[in-house]
């Protein structure tokens, strides 16, 4: 193991990098109100936007990007990708259709795709398997930093141009205040892809001469199949009932509580950075902390744990008869929401052999990213629009949503413990 400093710059590194990637992900959804106004578009419309393109294209390329990872240079495949999501959110801001606006998000999944693989596959070989959920739970971090930075952002540069319609800028011409946010937090990222320049490639565990066929992978998943399916479906739910949260709690509070958008991008974002980061964080010191008692399935242990903590709150939410409520609840909405991730990655990289472990884990982001960035802001959107078929039910749909998410997680977890021991006892005998 690469333990010391180094392999701590390394997670730094890294979690800025998913940092960029959760920002630029994640900005679409605060501005859906305005790009909706100014496109002309409906929920399910705008739902295909913020989830579907992306999902698609990020989980086509994270397999053949994975195979590449597992037999080449980990670092330099990061930070291609890092340049490409970033150019790519950058032309979002150009963009002044639909069709465009799409095509561009489709260039921000296929870069996307180049980081969570590689990067869980570097860390695995940085960290012992009773630390590497801590390490993950840091580099999970960024999932909440940046999506509240993306609602800080986008909420500011909303509110202090609520008052024009259009922003004019040298060279790039006039645009819109929301084509300028795509702006502000795609071009950054270039500077972070020259940073990942500077980070070492570790060496490998168990190394073979060249990386196992996807064959291989699919047999050895076919023997773990209850394991794989479980954990891989268990985290997914939970994940879609957040995308959901995500992508249309600031429709709610505009619409329910009359807030601004400015007003519930700031509030979001200082609920998701705040406590969305001590969530993830006490999930993987609590995995760890697990693992060194002699619970093997720790991860699913804390999955359960914070599908339970949403079950409750995440439902209570949308009802709330006040705002000052409805954010209290909101609280642990976001620590529960966060709590399981770093647990989640670490276990994917760990129940995978080291020969395939990129290939495994980007499997594992195949089907989370595939079944919640799509499943979740359309199963909100189209519980609102065809089955309460009015905008005022948008509260509804949100609990719906959560509680047969939640519940269906937590019995995976709970189905899939005994063979997740199983697998991870007779992982490194498999040839």
């Amino acid at each position: 193991m690469n333990q010391g400093r180094n392999a701590w710059y390394v997670v730094g590194v890294l979690t800025l990098a998913n940092i960029s990637a959760n920002i630029d992900a994640q900005i679409l959804a605060l501005l859906a109100v305005p790009i909706r106004r100014d496109l002309g578009l409906s929920l399910t419309e705008m739902s295909y936007l913020i989830g579907l393109p992306f999902a698609i294209f990020y989980t086509l390329m994270g397999l053949p990007i994975a195979r590449l990872a597992d037999r080449g240079n980990r670092r330099n495949i990061i930070a291609v990708g890092i340049a490409l999501w970033s150019v790519m959110t950058a032309l979002s801001g150009l963009a002044g259709s639909y069709w465009r606006l799409l095509l561009a998000r489709i260039g921000v999944g296929v870069g996307e795709a180049a980081l969570a693989p590689p990067a869980t596959s570097m860390l695995s070989d940085y960290f012992p398997r009773d630390r590497l959920s801590s390490a993950m739970s840091v580099y999970s971090t960024a999932i909440f930093i940046g999506s509240g930075l993306a609602y800080l952002i986008g909420g500011w540069v909303i509110g202090i141009a609520e008052a024009e319609a259009y922003w004019t800028w040298p060279v790039i011409g006039t645009i819109r205040p929301w084509q300028t946010v795509f702006l502000i937090v795609g071009l950054p990222g270039l500077l972070i892809a020259l940073l990942m320049v500077t980070v070492r490639e570790p060496a490998r565990q168990n190394p073979v001469p060249q990386a196992m066929p996807l064959s291989a992978l699919f047999r050895y998943m076919k023997a773990n199949l209850r394991t794989f399916l479980c954990h891989s479906l268990g985290f997914a739910l939970s994940a879609s009932v957040n995308f959901g949260i995500a992508a249309w709690l600031a429709t709610f509070l505009v619409q329910r509580h009359g807030w601004p958008v400015s007003r519930a991008g700031i509030v979001m974002g200082v609920l998701t950075i705040s406590v969305g980061t001590l969530g993830v964080v006490s999930g993987g010191r609590l995995t760890d902390y697990f693992i060194r008692t002699g619970k093997s399935d720790g991860a699913l242990r804390v999955g359960i744990i914070g599908a339970s903590g949403m079950l409750v709150s995440a439902t209570a939410y949308p009802f709330a008869p006040s705002i000052s409520l409805a954010l209290v609840w909101l609280v642990l909405v976001n620590f529960f929401a966060a709590f399981p991730w770093g647990a989640a990655s670490a276990a994917a990289a760990e129940i995978v052999p080291g020969s395939m472990r990129a290939q495994g884990v980007a499997l594992y982001f195949f089907v989370l990213s595939l079944v919640s960035r799509a499943l979740g802001p359309i199963a909100v959107a189209a519980v609102t629009d065809f089955v309460f078929g009015y905008d005022a039910a948008l509260p509804y749909a949100l609990a719906i949503v959560n509680v047969v998410g939640m519940t269906l997680a937590i019995a995976l977890f709970v189905f899939g413990m005994p063979a997740y021991r199983r697998t991870l006892a007779q992982r490194d005998n498999w040839i």
